[in-house]
């Protein structure tokens, strides 16, 4: 099956040749842009954000970023893309195999599916949903076949988004018997390794949240970072803090030191269960001083060193 070949390095607007920290610097700028929350009346904006994402996902990867290098300069964004040999399986007739849609801007193309979706146990694709195994007593005291359920276990990439609020993908599972399509729930709460288990399909579906340019994952908590100018650390302030229901404002108090981190408490991932507790918030304060001063400001300056 032929697919339209993703130049990731386009994506990201950086040379082939980037380093990890220019890489960076260009999906933070992506995705801070594109981001949902800043964009809920843009379509255009949810499937730039999630370019962005799949983009990074590989190029910040060693390993994912390796393989796909190897396929090399050969191919055009756009182009039409016959998988190479060694590539995967997930496209190739007659073989079963698993693919997700839909969802809230964490879902990836076809493109990166095939390159890189398939990590069941026991091999990609397969026979389809279910195995044969023989045991005796069949007709005339011969072997007989029965299905047995086989468990894989596939990763299905979310954003934080999704993670945070919850989410309904689409999972399309290919086999000999046909095409099945399930409709999963994302539970609110869910972190990187969290297993859904469907039973009646034998699939375990695990979980990685990818990343996203406002905050970081600690467990159940989240850390975000806010930049103050020095002497607002010194007489406190308020300032705008983003967290995953909007926008609030926090009180820095005086005297608050560069890297010191304040607690939003219960407005980090909420519980999966009734009774769990959610995380916070903690917000890391980093304190700026200005590069360039007018004779004023200097003047106050030296004022404070004691200066004469």
């Amino acid at each position: 099956m032929a697919l339209k070949f993703e130049d990731y390095y386009k994506t990201l607007d950086v040379p082939r040749d980037a380093s990890a920290d220019v890489i960076k610097r260009a999906y933070r700028k992506l995705a801070s842009k594109y981001h949902p929350d800043k964009n809920k009346d843009d379509p255009q904006a949810a499937e730039k954000f999630s370019k962005a994402n799949e983009a990074y996902d590989v190029l910040s990867d060693p390993e994912k970023r390796k393989k796909y290098d190897q396929l090399g300069a050969n191919w055009k964004h756009g182009q039409s893309f016959d998988p190479p040999p060694g590539f995967g399986s997930h496209f190739r007739p007659g073989q079963g195999g698993f693919s997700f849609q839909g969802g809230d801007a964490g879902g990836f193309s076809d493109f990166f599916e095939m390159l890189f979706g398939q990590q069941a146990r026991g091999g990609a694709g397969g026979a389809g949903f279910e195995q044969m195994f023989t045991q005796p007593g069949g007709p005339g005291g011969g072997p007989r076949m029965q299905a047995a359920p086989r468990e894989q276990e596939h990763e299905l990439a979310v954003s934080l988004h999704e993670a945070y609020h919850g989410s309904t993908r689409q999972l399309r599972m290919q086999g000999p018997q046909g095409d099945k399509t399930l409709d999963v729930r994302i539970p609110p709460g869910s972190t990187t390794g969290t297993k859904l288990r469907l039973k009646n399909d034998g699939l375990v579906l695990k979980l990685r949240v990818t990343t996203d340019p406002r905050f970081e994952i600690a467990g159940r908590n989240l850390i975000t970072t806010v930049r103050v100018m020095c002497w607002d650390a010194a007489l406190g302030t308020k300032a705008d803090v983003p967290t995953m229901d909007g926008t609030v404002s926090m009180t820095i108090p005086p005297g608050t030191a560069s890297g010191a981190k304040l607690r939003l408490k219960g407005k980090g991932m909420p519980g999966r269960r009734k009774d769990d507790a959610p995380g916070d918030l903690l917000v890391r304060v980093m304190v700026e001083v200005p590069k360039t001063l007018t004779d004023d400001q200097r003047e106050l300056f030296e004022k404070l060193r004691g200066d004469e």
